[in-house]
């Protein structure tokens, strides 16, 4: 689960949760530029790795600050992300397991029981810590067997990572070992920002806007936040992308990426869906990147909020031959 949960808007959100819909809006189509990239493929065999197994993080627990380039290996049967979590000091995962996850846990379970009003009032006792959590990025979706290439630039600190993907049963994935302490040490990386084929912008007004024509092949998109915001299901912003079958219902897939929905994020991912990654939220005025190959094929940029469409989070291109 994201920390993402402000108490004032905690009795609002049961309202919306129940009188709620998504409005009905045709597809945005992008206009893709068939271009060559001019400079050779990045293999990124510097990048902080990361790998998954089953139900678990595996990797360094110490990192450099500043600008860091993951590589995250799902080698799991099912789709992954990575939230990069920056807790408040003194706070750590241990803390987190006594008072976050057993919350979210107990609420999910009544969710998933039809009892969404007890469900969400649950929330209402996670700890006065929990809104000073910073979300300051990490790995969009990636589906199993697949390796995402995300790159953030992240202060000295504590941070979690975590994965609260859905079990078939219901149970976040976090719930079941996807949680992981990362120390951001103060010494700096020298990393530099890479150098970006697309700039995308997500903001309230204008959805997600692409600035440049769309690569094929190896393509980095650099992602800025103009602003954020708190939506219904109190998940700020965030870009997935993903390569779609021409038979996927758009309207089941903005349905599947609400956790809020008992039926969202649940594993497994709607049929003819493959996620390549992408970039979770972030504060206003911050910006990360990820690297995806665009080959022929039909994609979809999503963001993780209900109603997608009508917010224009949701976005189709295709590359062809």
């Amino acid at each position: 689960m994201k920390t993402f949960f402000t108490y004032p808007a905690l009795l609002l959100f049961i309202f919306f949760f129940q009188s709620c819909k998504s409005k009905t809006k045709s597809e945005t189509e992008i206009t893709v530029e068939e271009k060559i990239p001019v400079k050779p493929y990045n293999t990124y065999k510097d990048a902080i790795t990361f790998k998954t197994l089953s139900m678990e993080f595996m990797g360094p627990d110490s990192i450099p600050s500043g600008w860091n380039t993951f590589k995250y290996m799902n080698r799991s049967n099912e789709a992954h992300f990575i939230l990069l979590d920056k807790y408040p000091s003194g706070k750590t995962i241990e803390d987190c397991e006594k008072e976050i996850v057993p919350v979210f846990d107990k609420g999910m379970d009544l969710i998933n029981e039809g009892n969404a009003e007890a469900g969400f009032a649950e929330f209402g006792k996670l700890p006065e810590w929990f809104p000073q959590i910073i979300f300051t990025g990490g790995s969009g979706l990636i589906a199993a067997g697949q390796t995402s290439i995300t790159t953030v630039n992240l202060e000295p600190g504590y941070y979690i990572m975590e994965c609260y993907m859905k079990m078939p049963n219901g149970k976040f994935h976090n719930a079941m070992g996807m949680l992981k302490s990362l120390v951001v040490a103060d010494e700096v990386s020298g990393e530099v920002e890479p150098e970006a084929d697309v700039e995308i912008t997500l903001s309230n007004e204008g959805g997600i806007v692409l600035n440049d024509s769309l690569l094929k092949g190896q393509t980095v998109f650099k992602v800025t936040f103009q602003d954020q915001k708190i939506h219904e299901n109190f998940v700020q912003t965030d870009v997935h992308l993903a390569e779609i079958s021409a038979e996927v219902n758009l309207d089941s897939l903005e349905a599947w990426m609400n956790w809020a929905n008992p039926k969202g994020l649940i594993t497994p991912v709607p049929a003819g869906v493959k996620f390549l990654g992408g970039l979770q939220e972030m504060p206003a005025g911050k910006h990360g990147y990820f690297t995806a190959d665009l080959r022929p094929g039909r994609y979809v940029l999503i963001s993780e909020v209900p109603a997608s469409k009508s917010k224009n989070l949701l976005k189709v291109f295709e590359v062809s031959d």
